[in-house]
């Protein structure tokens, strides 16, 4: 009797430690599973998901940061160093122009708010840059000049120090320095015609500066375009696959499609253009826009290879980075159907002038 209450009590006692360990291990298969299963979904992520690491956006902004921080390092060395300034002006120049590109190529998926800021930072280097290069002027030549304070007791004769020279004129920074590429420059009254497609340099930057009562006929593709100074002028430009930057032209007349297309200080001129993004002006006033109207045989090769076949409407949504209420910008308006030009052709206009290096 006593045997056998020990076997059943032995038994009993062994029962729970079975359904335990029981437990434990399907516990264990479960856990294994599970780990299984994420293994798997890591391994093969579906096809609908995305990383935010990999897209568009983030390897922008990857790129971006990386291009800005070697504009910023440029502009510091020039400060840093006056000595390398002329070639640091030059550094930060090309660098500036990387990161133009850069906001050029991707203008077209961005979000409006990554868009503005990444262009509000390229303007900041551009000024930036404008002032590093004006600063390239030779010193003033040495006066004698007292800037220690009086004496107490003056002397009763001091000596006559001799009239200090006068300052000499500080000359206006070279424009090559400032802007990049081979173009037109410094003209008046001229007919300026290039062929951007026969050219040596095609596909690279355009630059017009200085022109007054000019007109102008870019034919072909260019990367970008860099307009600065121009009065009573005419433009008509093939295609921009990159960014196009104009500043301080009055009364004149542009016809072009490009990416992006920035305009800064512009008076009393009209724009018609074709644009992937939306345009951009800045301290403008009397503006007003309408929809692209060149001609020139083969321009629609030169707008689809350059991605600007399509019509965007986008000529008609400027931002006005000046003005920020909800209401309409009395910069710019739309140019009224009745005064637009008709579409111009330019087919057999020839190179007129060489371009300037």
């Amino acid at each position: 009797m006593t045997t056998r209450a020990a076997g059943t009590s032995a038994a009993a006692e062994m029962e729970p430690e079975t359904d335990h360990t029981k437990a434990a291990a399907a516990g264990h298969r479960k856990h294994l599973a599970m780990l299984e299963r994420l293994s798997k979904r890591t391994a093969t992520p579906s096809p609908d998901s995305t990383s935010s690491d990999a897209s568009p956006v983030a390897t922008f902004l990857s790129r971006f940061a990386a291009a800005k921080l070697a504009a910023e390092s440029a502009l510091s060395a020039c400060r840093s160093s006056p000595e390398d300034a002329p070639s640091s002006v030059a550094t930060a120049a090309a660098a500036i122009d990387d990161l133009d590109r850069l906001v050029a190529e991707a203008s077209h998926s961005l979000p409006p708010y990554e868009l503005r800021s990444a262009l509000a930072a390229v303007s900041d280097l551009r000024a930036a840059h404008r002032l590093a290069a004006s600063d390239l002027r030779p010193n003033k030549s040495f006066s004698f000049r007292n800037k220690s304070k009086p004496p107490k007791t003056p002397p009763q004769h001091p000596p006559t120090l001799p009239p200090p020279p006068p300052p000499l004129e500080q000359p206006k920074p070279i424009l090559e320095t400032i802007l990049p590429g081979f173009g037109f420059r410094g003209r008046k009254g001229a007919i300026l015609a290039k062929d951007l497609r026969v050219s040596d340099e095609k596909d690279g930057d355009f630059t017009l500066a200085d022109l007054v009562s000019c007109e102008i006929h870019l034919k072909g593709k260019c990367r970008a375009l860099y307009v600065h100074k121009l009065r009573d002028c005419r433009v008509f430009v093939g295609a921009v696959f990159g960014s196009v930057l104009i500043e301080n032209v009055q009364r004149c007349t542009f016809v072009m499609a490009a990416h992006q297309i920035r305009i800064h200080q512009a008076t009393a001129t009209d724009f018609y253009l074709r644009a992937r993004s939306r345009p951009i002006i800045e301290d403008c006033s009397g503006v007003r826009f309408a929809p692209h109207a060149l001609k020139y045989r083969g321009i629609e090769d030169d707008l689809r290879d350059a991605g600007l076949e399509e019509e965007t409407g986008n000529w008609a949504n400027v931002d006005d980075f000046k003005w920020l209420r909800a209401v309409q910008s009395p910069n710019w308006c739309l140019l009224p159907e009745e005064e637009r030009l008709p579409a111009i052709d330019i087919s057999d206009i020839q190179e007129l002038e060489e371009d300037d290096h």
